[in-house]
């Protein structure tokens, strides 16, 4: 005789299944991919936005390289994506090695080309590295590049967000100040820089509520498949990588099919885990590789948008 279930017992949808059955109704994405340097990565970022592009992103955005390395090819990029696809743009504009008015030239032309949307940064050194110094005759940082911006159009503007602390700042105390000053020029959106544990994410968003400032936050997932690659960026950027991480990628350098499926499961988890705590909004960072990012999204309930 099969047992019966205790009808006392009301079992509940687990996290990935509850998800799918909700149809990511009330999740919004977004991707951010680079500029190409070869023909051969532009063939690989075209097939990654026709992959990711029926998901129907709130907006998908372009990096800037260090310096404005990539500034012709971030716009060419830009402006393919406005001429030959449905997708809503986001440029990446900084104000490193430029004059205001060189950067106010390319803000114009932004908005001749039809983007609405501009996320702004500070930006690197030229070479990556080292302390960042600016342009007498440059903006001195993103909260006047913001400002910059929104006088010339009204664009939507992100800014970057540090729920770690900015690498350079002294605290988070000055990091709340400085995005206080961001919204204030006129900034609409903060995206994250990545995390790896939802509560850092959390007590970000619970601090700048604290603070008083009212600005939306996009949590920014990073799907790790090239740990070695992780270590160097979040050297970078002070990001933390916790301990449970490194275990679990510790020996497999050499292979990658059981890294990719790692990834997933682990950012599906990070996800779902700030899902449950009211964020709807999230971020990739596709490094120009679209199938990690499609099993992720589908997975948290969005499906391909009818043709």
């Amino acid at each position: 005789m099969s047992p019966t279930l205790n009808p006392a017992l009301k079992p509940e949808l687990a996290p990935i299944a509850r998800s799918l059955a909700a149809g990511g109704q009330n999740l919004k994405v977004s991707f951010e991919f680079f500029p190409p340097k070869t023909e051969e990565m532009e063939t690989t970022l075209w097939e990654s936005i026709r992959r990711l592009a029926p998901l129907n992103p709130d907006f998908v955005s372009v990096t800037y390289g260090a310096g404005g390395s990539t500034r012709e090819r971030t716009h060419r990029t830009v402006k393919r994506m406005l001429d030959q696809t449905e997708l809503k743009p986001a440029a990446h504009l900084t104000c490193v090695d430029a004059s205001r008015d060189e950067v106010d030239e390319v803000i114009r032309g932004y908005w001749d080309a039809g983007v609405r949307h501009i996320v702004a940064l500070r930006g690197d050194p030229p070479s990556g590295f080292g302390d960042y110094v600016p342009r007498a005759d440059g903006y001195q940082n993103a909260t006047e590049l913001t400002a910059a911006i929104r006088r010339i159009g009204d664009f939507e503007v992100s800014v970057g967000v540090y729920p770690e602390k900015h690498p350079q700042s002294p605290s988070l105390a000055f990091d709340l100040d400085v995005l206080r000053q961001k919204v204030d020029s006129g900034a609409t959106r903060g995206i994250s820089q990545f995390f790896f544990e939802p509560a850092t994410f959390l007590r970000f968003r619970d601090a700048v509520a604290d603070a008083g400032i009212q600005i939306d936050l996009t949590p920014g997932i990073m799907p790790v498949t090239n740990f070695k690659g992780l270590r160097r960026m979040a050297a970078a950027c002070d990001a933390q990588i916790p301990a449970w991480l490194a275990a679990l990628f510790d020996g497999l350098d050499d292979d990658a099919e059981t890294r990719k499926l790692l990834a997933s499961a682990v950012a599906v988890e990070l996800c779902l885990g700030l899902e449950r705590e009211g964020v709807e909004n999230f971020h990739f960072y596709t490094l120009n590789r679209a199938d990690l990012v499609f099993a992720i999204c589908r997975i948290l309930g969005i499906t391909v948008a009818a043709q």
